[in-house]
Parts: C-alpha cells; structure tokens; sequence
C-alpha cells in the first residue's frame, strides 16, 4: 500500500493518495464501507442511490462521509455511469446534480472534471476501477469509473485529453491514482473480453493471465495504467493503491463477491 494511506475521520475511513495531499490544495478520499448507516446488504456505508438502498439512508450515508471531509453533501456532483467514456467538464452550474437523489444526475456519463473550487466531484464503485486526478501546476482535478468496458475504451487516456483541452493541462504534471478495485488476483474473464482487451492493447500477455480453457484472470489496474502511461502520464506520477476490493470485502463492497447485491463506494474530490 505504498503511496496511500488510509484515514479515519469521526467513524469513516478513506483511502488518499501521499502525492495529492503535499501541497494541501484539494480534498479527496475514496469511502470505504465502514461508518454509515444502512442495512443488509448494503451496510454501512452505501454512497449510491440506485443499488436499491432506502434514499434516506444513501444521504445520510454522504452527509456523513462529506462532513468528515469538509465537503457539503448537497454540493456534489454525479453521473448516471454507463461504462463508457464520455467526459463532463462540470462548473458552477452543475453543483447539486445527482446530490440528494438519483433522478437529477448527469445523463450517460462515467467521468468529470472541474476546475472551480468549491464543486465537489463523485463516482462510486464495487469493484470497477476508481481513477483520481489532479494537476497541481493547473488547479484542476477530475476522477473517472473504469470497470472493463471502459478501461478498454480508454477511459483513463480520454479523461487526461479532456482535461489538456479544457484547462490546459501538460501531461507531464498531472497526477493520478488508481484506487481500490477488483485486482488480478480475483477477476477471472471469459474468450470476448480477453479479445476485447488483446485488440485494444498490444502487450495484453501481461495484463491476461490464462486459468484454463479460455479464461484468464484480467489486471484492470496494470491496463488503466498502461493507457495512462500511452497517454503522456509520467510512470513516478501515477499510485496504483493495489486493495482487492474481493480480497479485503470487509471493508469494501464487491459486486462480484457479494453476488450483485451490494452497496457502492465513493471517490470524492475537490477544489479547496
């Protein structure tokens, strides 16, 4: 876990990244689900309006997990995910989308970047990869949802692309984590996707692994990677947090260990 840590604020934890916190200009954290209150199956602290949680508990769920970091809840904003790459470059005019309910959020949308302080960004999870980034020469961040249709979409290079085209980013100095997700360990793929995957990335014999007739275990982490880096990212700046969200399911929800029904966490960040 070289690179994070992993902080307790009032009941919450939450997974940061040493390299985004240095110089004290953003807030950000990816829940676990630890510290909220809803029930079976979803407890503790689900962060996601559409898995079929009780609504009242979803926001009490961000109004704590906010609270512990400084953010207020009803300011977040949100996207309908749909594991594709579309990128949403997000203002004052969308904070409070998708906040308090599941109807206002943004439309289609598995990414979001900002550059205005005080509009807080959120994505949530259950084994797909969290991607986080910030520019600390800029001022912008952004994060994005990559299960394996995205990562293979590129989602991680489209969000760095869309972020030089609206702020003016250098590649060289953006910043990026990897938070926790389903690891190599326990995502086991059948023949399409492993094809998917091998047409998308020419060095896909690092990132399969073949576990018998045509299946292989898939690192979402090292091909979210490898897009970045073909992107422009530098190696050193880019924190891979390697939790299995599978491995470690007591403290995060897993789609795939819970059989679907599941609560989601959240990555959050903003602008101070």
């Amino acid at each position: 876990m070289q690179g994070i840590t992993v902080d307790k604020k009032d009941n919450c934890q939450f997974i940061r990244f040493n390299a985004f916190a240095k110089e004290n200009r953003i807030v950000h954290g990816f829940t676990t689900r630890l510290g909220g209150v809803s029930e079976r199956p979803y407890q503790e602290l689900n962060m996601a309006f559409h898995v079929g949680d009780n609504p009242e508990h979803v926001r009490t769920n961000r109004k704590i997990a906010c609270q512990a970091l400084g953010i207020n809840h009803k300011d977040l904003v949100a996207a309908v995910q749909v594991h594709g790459k579309r990128v949403k470059v997000v203002g004052t005019e969308h904070r409070g989308l998708g906040a308090i309910d599941y109807e206002t959020a943004l439309p289609d949308t598995d990414a979001l970047i900002t550059n205005v302080p005080g509009v807080p960004l959120s994505s949530y999870y259950a084994d797909c990869v969290p991607l986080l980034f910030y520019d600390p020469v800029k001022i912008c961040v952004g994060l994005a949802h990559a299960g394996w249709r995205g990562t293979v979409q590129r989602i991680a290079a489209e969000t760095v692309r869309q972020m030089m085209k609206a702020f003016g980013c250098s590649s060289r100095d953006i910043l990026v984590g990897i938070g926790p997700a389903i690891g190599p360990c326990c995502y086991q793929v059948d023949k399409p996707v492993q094809q998917m995957v091998a047409s998308q990335f020419k060095e896909w014999p690092k990132l399969l692994t073949p576990v018998g007739d045509n299946h292989w275990q898939l690192d979402l982490w090292e091909t979210n990677r490898s897009a970045l880096l073909e992107a422009g990212i530098e190696q050193e700046n880019i924190t891979t947090a390697g939790l299995c969200t599978v491995c470690h399911n007591d403290m995060f929800f897993s789609h795939r260990a819970e059989k679907g029904k599941t609560g989601r966490m959240a990555s959050l960040i903003m602008i101070k």
